[in-house]
């Protein structure tokens, strides 16, 4: 029985058609061996078994929808009594059931049977394979002795093949070895036929073989030529005798001799000639020409002759016209007054039409010679050392150090800008140069080697320029002083002060120029110096010149200031004044004086300023240092710390003349102080009289005109000092402010208004002092102001004055010593018995 792919099929099958027309116990075969073959289904072949049987039992079931199915398949009737129960079960409900069965009996032995059929013949299939399967082992087995015995007689055939092919191989060594012995012999013979020509008679070139003189033959001429001087060359060397003296040994070098002078004076001829027809065609731009020429000279020594040759007679090394043409360009018309901006334009100028000539000369060069970089070796060296040269020594005059050119002319500087132009310049033409194409040649050396001379005193004229700008600023600076000088004298001179004009004061501006001047040579040090320890060299001595400078200009400044000071000390001097003098000579001392304190007050400003401008102008430097210097000497161990001690060094000039002028401020301030507490202070101050009138508790007319100086004049120390240096300033102004006040009260005595009235005073002066941020000062001004109670308080409280305060007791006393009443109190045995 056989099914459909898809599992459906509309037809009746062989099985149920014989089912049905057959009785349960007659079926006829109804299964095959093909029902099972392809993609087989139990569903599909057990639906073709029963769907011929099944719809008579679907019929059935729809027409007996009203009863209920029993578990044996049978119907259950419904009754309407009891009494009909045992009618309640009828026929069937599936009357195929027997034909099923007998189907399904059949089909078990139909499939038993044809289980049996398929077992033998897979029986009989196992019995072929087992037969088949051992001819095949046997056929492989032969094949493979057959295999093995094919190997063998391959690998007999390859041993033969290689020992024919390496006896060939020698038989063809042999046989080249051969042609060329009997081609060298063939050659030799030749050779040996030329040579007895040359070898005929000295000087004798008349009767050689038509090779020799045809134009047509020349490389072949000269290639043979080439061949027998080397050999006969070669053959007196061999035998020791020089060839000069080869002419009178006739016997001892066979003869080679004569034929060695004529081949060498053939080879100069064909030489000469060659250069010649080079030279035509050279002129006629032939470049086949030329290439064939340059081929054949190559043959004699090299081609050295044809390349120096071909480069002598170029226009840019023979035409003095264009030599001038090239200083002119540099130059200008009037040399000695080239700036270096106008000479770094002529020589990119100059420079880029040498390099356009030289690659221009490079493409004829490549398309001529053989070896071409060779060539353009021996022209990129010829135009440095001719060209280059030649121009260096117009442009670069190396000045003397003894007698300097003037600053006029442009000093030392203009050398060195005109140095550094060449310098940059030429390096960057070297550059181009090497770009272009120059063979082996070390174009950096060379370019170097052109500027050793100028190099190798570098730093020494860097250092003189330095030198000779700053000598010629300060002369500068003096003659506008003097003229300022000249131009104010008299008016300075009648007030009877001090002139310290704007340009005496040192100038930030001025040094920031020093800087400017180190700047510009460190820029040079850096072009110039190419390794890290030479660099570092060169910067340091420049840096040290910029230090030499900026502390010499510093303390000069500062002992300028100074001398003012000292100027106003001797005018303050100079109007001291005797006890009997005369009212108008006291006057006149007055006025004098006040005249002084004007030009000392203006001496302490003009020095706070040139203090302040001095750490300004530190402080470039410092800040040029970290910035620009410090960097180049790092590389090179200690180098930056023997700078940094250098820089300090050189500061300490400066510093010293800054603190003596500080010291002589101050001495200044005090003297103004001083004579300002002694012209306005008063008796009647501190000893009011008794007038029944309410005391007075102002300050002081003397304390309010210090404390007015002291502010007018402090001002500007303010702004000009910073940090430690101003906290020792006003540290020790008020240390020394305080010893003149007490010094200055110990003139007079005090009654208990007066103590009032200077314990303002005190107060006056603390206020104006806690400026100055001085604790040590306030403390003593505070401790005035305690002791000061000794004028206010009753003589029988006095010793209860200071138990806090133990001390000051010392200083107590003396101020004690002038109360009024200390006398007519007895206050000194009183308290001489408590303190003791």
């Amino acid at each position: 029985m056989r099914e459909p792919r898809d599992g459906a099929n509309n037809k009746p099958s062989k099985a149920a058609a014989a089912a049905a027309a057959s009785p349960p116990q007659s079926f006829p075969l109804i299964l095959d061996v093909d029902d099972f073959k392809g993609d087989f289904s139990f569903d599909a072949l057990f639906g073709n078994l029963v769907n011929e049987l099944l719809p008579t039992f679907k019929l059935e079931e729809s027409e007996s929808d009203g009863g209920d199915a029993l578990p044996n398949g049978h119907l259950r009737v419904p009754s309407t009594d009891g009494s009909k129960y045992s009618q309640g079960i009828v026929s069937p409900l599936f009357p195929e059931v027997e034909k099923l069965l007998s189907l399904f009996k059949d089909s078990c032995k139909e499939l038993l049977e044809l289980r049996k059929q398929i077992d033998g013949r897979l029986y009989n299939l196992k019995k072929d394979v087992s037969v088949q399967d051992s001819k095949h082992r046997k056929t492989l087995a032969e094949l493979e002795k057959g295999v093995d015995g094919l190997f063998d007689s391959f690998a007999r055939l390859d041993s033969r093949i290689s020992s024919v092919g390496q006896t060939a191989a020698k038989i063809g060594d042999h046989l080249q070895s051969a042609d060329a012995q009997r081609e060298t012999a063939s050659q030799t013979i030749e050779l040996i036929k030329y040579l007895m020509e040359f070898n005929s008679s000295p000087g004798d070139l008349m009767e050689l073989s038509p090779l020799f003189s045809d134009d047509s033959r020349v490389a072949d001429a000269a290639s043979i030529a080439q061949k027998l001087r080397s050999f006969a060359e070669e053959d007196i060397g061999r035998h020791g005798i020089p060839v000069p003296s080869a002419m009178g040994n006739a016997t001892a070098s066979r003869g080679l001799e004569v034929a060695v002078a004529n081949l060498q004076d053939y080879c100069n001829e064909l030489e000469n000639r060659l250069l010649s027809r080079f030279d035509a065609a050279s002129q006629k731009r032939e470049l086949t020409t030329m290439a064939e020429c340059a081929k054949i000279l190559s043959q004699f020594n090299r081609g050295t002759s044809a390349m120096q040759h071909y480069v002598a007679t170029r226009p840019m090394f023979i035409d003095v016209e264009i030599m001038n043409a090239d200083t002119k360009l540099v130059l200008g018309d009037q040399a000695a007054q080239a700036s270096p901006s106008n000479v770094a334009r002529g020589l990119s100028s100059l420079y880029k039409e040498i390099t356009d000539t030289v690659r221009k000369e490079a493409a004829t060069i490549t398309a001529v010679f053989p070896s071409p970089s060779e060539v353009m070796s021996i022209l990129v060296q010829r135009v440095l050392e001719q060209r280059i040269t030649a121009l260096l020594d117009k442009l670069l005059e190396k000045p003397s150090l003894v007698n300097l050119p003037s600053v006029e002319e442009g000093g030392l500087l203009l050398y060195l800008r005109m140095l550094a132009v060449a310098y940059e310049k030429t390096q960057e033409l070297a550059r181009d140069l090497q770009a272009v194409g120059c063979g082996d040649l070390d174009v950096e050396g060379l370019t170097e080697s052109l500027f050793s001379s100028h190099k190798d005193e570098y730093p020494e004229y860097e250092q003189a320029s330095l030198r000779q700008l700053y000598k010629v600023k300060m002369e500068e600076l003096r003659a506008e002083s003097q003229q300022i000088s000249d131009a104010s004298g008299s008016i300075g001179r009648s007030k009877g002060a001090s002139v310290v004009s704007s340009q005496q004061q040192i100038s930030v501006t001025v040094v920031t120029e020093f800087v400017r001047w180190n700047e510009e040579a460190i820029s040079r040090c850096n072009l110039f110096a190419s390794q890290p320890a030479t660099l570092a060299t060169h910067v340091k001595a420049v840096f040290t010149c910029l230090l030499d400078q900026v502390s010499q200009y510093i303390a000069d400044g500062l002992e300028r200031a100074r001398d003012s000071l000292t100027e106003a000390a001797n005018l303050r001097e100079r109007f001291v004044l005797g006890t009997s003098v005369t009212r108008r000579v006291a006057a006149a001392a007055a006025s004098a004086a006040e005249a002084a304190a004007a030009a000392g007050e203006s001496s302490f400003r003009s020095f706070m300023i040139a203090v302040q401008r001095s750490g300004s102008s530190v402080a470039i430097i410092q800040q040029y240092f970290a910035n620009s210097i410090s960097r180049l000497l790092l590389p090179v161990d200690g180098a930056h710390a023997a700078a940094c001690e250098e820089m300090a060094t050189a500061m300490s000039s400066a510093e010293a003349a800054a603190y003596k002028g500080l010291q002589q401020c101050i001495e200044t301030v005090m003297a103004e102080v001083e004579r300002l507490l002694s012209a306005e202070q008063k008796a009647t101050d501190y000893r009011s009289p008794d007038d029944g009138m309410a005391p007075d508790h102002r300050a002081t007319s003397a304390c309010t005109r210090v404390v007015a100086y002291l502010s007018r004049v402090l001002e500007s120390a303010f702004t000009a000092l910073e940090g430690l240096n101003k906290q020792a300033f006003l540290t020790e102004l008020g240390n020394r402010l305080h010893k003149v006040l007490l010094n200055h009260w110990q003139k007079y005595t005090f009654n208990p208004s007066g103590g009032l009235r200077l314990k303002r005073d005190i107060t006056e002066y603390g206020e104006f002092l806690r400026s100055f941020n001085a604790p040590s000062v306030d403390e003593k001004f505070e401790l005035l102001g305690i002791m000061a109670n000794v004028f206010i308080v009753a003589p029988e409280s006095l010793s209860t004055l200071f138990e806090g305060t133990p001390s000051i007791r010392k200083d107590a006393q003396r101020f004690i010593q002038l109360r009024d009443d200390y006398k007519a109190a007895k206050l000194a045995s009183k308290l001489s018995s408590l303190w003791s």
